[in-house]
Parts: C-alpha cells; structure tokens; sequence
C-alpha cells in the first residue's frame, strides 16, 4: 500500500472536467501538493494509506473557485460611495480617496481582508488589479492563496509610481521575482482604454508575447467608454486594440457590457478571454454582458466579482449564481447557461483565462491540489435532487468547510488557518475610522 500526504473522501466530487459529471462516493488523493489520483473511495482505501484521512460524507469536492477579476484591496473601500453611476463613482470618489490613502500598508490590510473573505467562500485564485502589486503578492504569500498579480499600467502618475516606464519597470522587477514561484503568477495589466495611450500599450502587447504573459483590462465597461472613444479617435475601443495587436489569446478583457455582433466575431476569431462580472455591472448600470451570444461564438467565458467597492462582495458561488440567471434573462432562454457551464465559468474557464489551465480549473491528476468542499447537509440544501444545480442556484459561501491550495489547508471546518480573523477585522476598522472618522 503507497503511503501519500492526504485522502478526502467525498460523497460527491465534480471535477469539473470531463464535463457535465458527478462523481459519488470518490477519493482525491494528494501527494506534494498535486492531485495524484480520483478515484473510488472502496478502491482508495485499499491502494493508499494516507498522513491525513479526511471523511466528507456529506459534502461535494470540487476545484477552487477562481475569481477571475479583482481590485482586492479595495476591499477597505465596501460601501463608500454606492448608488452612483462609474464615472461618477469613479472620478469623484474612489479616484480622490484612493490619491489620499493609498500607500503599503492600505494594499496589505485591504488584501489580507480580501483573501480571508475570498478562502471563506471557496476561492482559492485570484486575478487581481491594483497599486502595489508586489505587496498584493507578499500578502497572497504569506496566507497561501494563489494570485495572478497585474502589473499596472496607467497614463498618470500614482502613489505607485510617475508614470508608464516607471509601472513597467517595476512590474517587469515584480514578473522577475516571482517566475519561479507556486502560487505567485503575473499579467500586464492595463488598466482600461481610456486610461492607457498607444505607446505604453505596443509595448506591452510586444513583451506579454516574450514573456508570454497574459493581459488583462477593462473592455467596453460602459456605453460612456465606448461613446468617448468613438468622439476621440474615430474607433470603437476593441477596435483600436486589435489595430494595436492586443486582441489575441492572451488578453481577459473584463466586463464586455458593449457588444455588437461583428465584435463578438472578431472575440471569437482572435481568441480573446472575457470576464463578466454582472453584480458590479448592474450596480453601477454599466450593462449586460451577452454571455450566451459569446458562449455560442466559442469565445471562453469567465466570472470574477470586480472589486468590493463595487459589489460590495467577493462571493464567487453568489456572483456565479448571479451570472447565470442573468444569462437566461439576457437571452430569454432559460437554457442559455446551465448548473455545469456556471461551474466550469467559476472555474475550468477562469484558469484559462489566466492562463492556468494546465494548472488549476479541474481535479485532473498532475493538476496542483487546488480544491474546496461544500457542506450540502443543511437545511437549506433540502432535498437534494441535483448536485450541480444545488451548487449553481442554492448553496451559500457560509457551507464552504473545507478550503486547500496546492495541497495546504487554508481553511478548516469553517476557520481559517493561516490569518488571524480578529486582526484583520481590527485592521479594517481601523482604515475606516482614517478615511471616514
């Protein structure tokens, strides 16, 4: 019998590929952080013998969740200026506020937050955008979480830096540290059209293709956005970014709430990721993202919260379950997005657009052990027809109990292991009574 580190044994297990299947009464096996082996919890039993035995009898097992568009420490910000509209939001609020207080020690505090509240709801990846991001990557170190760090890229200067050759030098520094690492990955991040001029993102464009980096930006957020650029250059936005050579298969282009047909073909043909984030959409009455239209087009299509400013949550399984009726509804097809595709959205399609597929996204043998399991024997859960429709429509972060990332427990039973819940509320109240008193 081979002796490995940990055995869960679930009563189901959605790997999430193949597609479309629960698994009952499996086995993960893990062994240096990866998944060695799925399989029948009877024949697990007699092939290995494990360090840690866990006995999920009541749960199902299933990739962490990847939150595939982030701002996480603007976490500190929830609830500062809602009801508004996003230029609105943006320019006389979060703009403003950011220039007083943004520094270190605001992106660490408001990351630790982010982390505890996204482990706490099965996320176990983030795609994050935001100012010091070799910050953001130490906190994401420090607690165990997997995070894809934007390097920034802005026009104007910021706490962070005096412009676009200063982001990019620091990011590349940031990219150099963090290469070899196993929880750390990079992505240039430009900000949005309207925020980052040609030159800065030509060259961006030209060194993701070296350091085969991906790219990740908001897209077509607004009808604003898109009128705005049509007054300025002439061009609609995801024209003059495929003029500029970034539509490809490395660019996530976020929020996509202004589509028309032809640029939804020209996605599908160039291969473009695109992150929907319908909460943060809807509150700010940016728009609806066509998700069945882009899904029948081929184009891979991911769910991510946008930042708790904006949300005000960074719950996956709640976003997931938002995306997903939305979808029907946008469609006036109530098959439009089904239990599986909001699943694989949360998770096999967020790897991808991070480029992680190879790593994260499904419980495939050589894929690190990335996974999360979900207690379905609450009242809430009654009667359980449908595993995956549970999950889709009626399961709530608070029956998340188990959380491990590349084979580490992060959270257990419902706690938290590697963050101290009370210091990081403490630390939050703290930035409120500085930026609010």
């Amino acid at each position: 019998m081979q002796t490995i580190d940990t055995l869960i044994h679930a009563r189901w297990v959605l790997p999430i590929e193949p597609a479309n299947t629960v698994l009952e009464h499996h086995t993960v096996a893990i062994e240096g952080g990866r998944i060695l082996a799925l399989l029948p919890t009877s024949e697990a039993k007699t092939t290995f013998q494990a360090k840690q035995n866990f006995e999920l009898n009541e749960h199902a097992v299933m990739p962490g969740l990847v939150n595939s568009h982030t701002h996480a420490a603007m976490s500190l910000l929830r609830g500062l200026a809602d009801d508004l509209p996003l230029m609105t939001w943006l320019e006389e609020h979060i703009w403003p506020v950011e220039g007083q207080w943004v520094d270190e020690n605001f992106v660490q505090d408001g990351t630790e937050l982010a982390i505890a509240e996204m482990l706490r709801g099965g996320t176990t990846c983030f795609n994050d955008m935001y100012f010091f991001p070799e910050v953001t990557a130490h906190s994401a170190v420090e607690c165990g979480m997997r995070a894809v760090v934007g390097l920034l890229m802005i026009d104007f200067p910021s706490a962070w830096g005096s412009g676009p050759e200063a982001y990019l030098q620091k990011g590349l520094a940031i990219h150099q540290q963090y290469r070899n690492s196993p929880l750390i990955h990079t992505a240039f991040a430009p900000h949005s059209p309207y925020t980052v001029s040609n030159e800065p993102l030509e060259r961006l464009q030209v060194l993701a293709a070296e350091l085969e980096l991906p790219i990740h930006m908001h897209i077509h957020e607004s009808a604003q956005e898109v009128s705005d650029s049509l007054k300025q250059s002439g061009l609609r936005p995801l024209e003059r970014l495929d003029q500029l050579g970034l539509l490809g298969p490395r660019l996530a282009a976020v929020h996509m709430t202004q589509l028309i047909e032809s640029e939804i073909e020209l996605l599908a043909a160039r291969n473009v990721s695109v992150i929907h984030c319908p909460e943060s959409n809807m509150k700010l009455a940016s728009g609806f993202c066509p998700v069945h239209k882009l899904m029948q087009a081929g184009v891979n299509v991911a769910v991510g919260t946008d930042g708790a400013a904006s949300n005000n949550d960074l719950d996956l399984l709640g976003e997931m379950r938002t995306a997903s009726l939305l979808a029907k509804g946008v469609a006036g097809d109530a098959t439009a997005l089904t239990a599986h595709q909001s699943l694989q959205m949360a998770t096999l399609n967020g790897a991808r657009a991070v480029g992680l597929e190879q790593e994260i996204g499904s419980l495939l043998p050589g894929k690190a052990a990335d996974l999360i399991a979900i207690d379905l024997s609450t009242l809430e859960s009654q009667p359980l027809y449908d595993v995956a429709s549970l999950l889709a429509y009626a399961t709530g972060r608070h029956q998340v109990q188990e959380v491990w990332v590349n084979g580490k427990h992060l959270l257990r039973q419902g706690e938290l292991v590697t963050l101290d819940s009370e210091k990081v509320k403490r630390q939050a109240k703290q930035w409120r009574g500085k930026i609010a008193p």
